[in-house]
């Protein structure tokens, strides 16, 4: 698998929840995002959306999201716009059942304001050191960067868990 979504091994996905059930799946979703063609790339990204943000998030949302991070980054991913809308759904999402995720889930995105900021301020030209990321890619970011820079919701007004990061 590379150095992209290497990581992934290192979470009991089959511990986690999505909306259908066992996580289990979700490492094959990432790297269909990460190297499918773009039909299959779409249809991983719109099945991980339903599975761990729509409309709430699970206990498997916290851990997907530094992978959806990875790959916002990636140049090579097909739709990095797409991932950064997804970010921005499981921001806006929550569950009332179960704060505990939500905060861990929108803290993990915030986690990532700086991948967005960049992504947001990446120049137009490729000769400012490399190709530069598609206007929707900008425009996906600088959306995502506003979001977090605003965000506010009760799962994350209490105070920080001992032991977590707070955004």
């Amino acid at each position: 698998m590379g150095t992209v979504l290497g990581a992934m091994r290192n979470v009991r996905w089959h511990e986690l929840q999505h909306a259908y059930g066992s996580a289990s799946q979700v490492p094959g979703v990432l790297s269909r995002i990460a190297w499918g063609d773009a039909p299959t790339s779409d249809e991983a990204l719109s099945d991980l959306e339903r599975w761990i943000s729509t409309p709430p998030v699970f206990d498997s949302t916290a851990a997907t999201v530094p992978f959806l991070w990875e790959l916002a980054a990636t140049d090579t991913v097909r739709d990095r716009a797409g991932v950064l809308d997804l970010l921005a759904t499981i921001l806006a999402a929550g569950n009332a059942e179960h704060p505990a995720w939500t905060r861990a889930a929108h803290d993990a995105v915030a986690a990532g304001r700086a991948t967005a900021a960049r992504l947001a301020a990446a120049p137009d030209t490729p000769e400012a050191g490399g190709p530069s990321p598609a206007r929707s890619v900008r425009a996906a970011a600088t959306r995502l960067l506003a979001a977090i820079d605003r965000h506010a919701c009760p799962a994350c007004a209490g105070p920080t868990p001992r032991g977590a990061q707070g955004h």
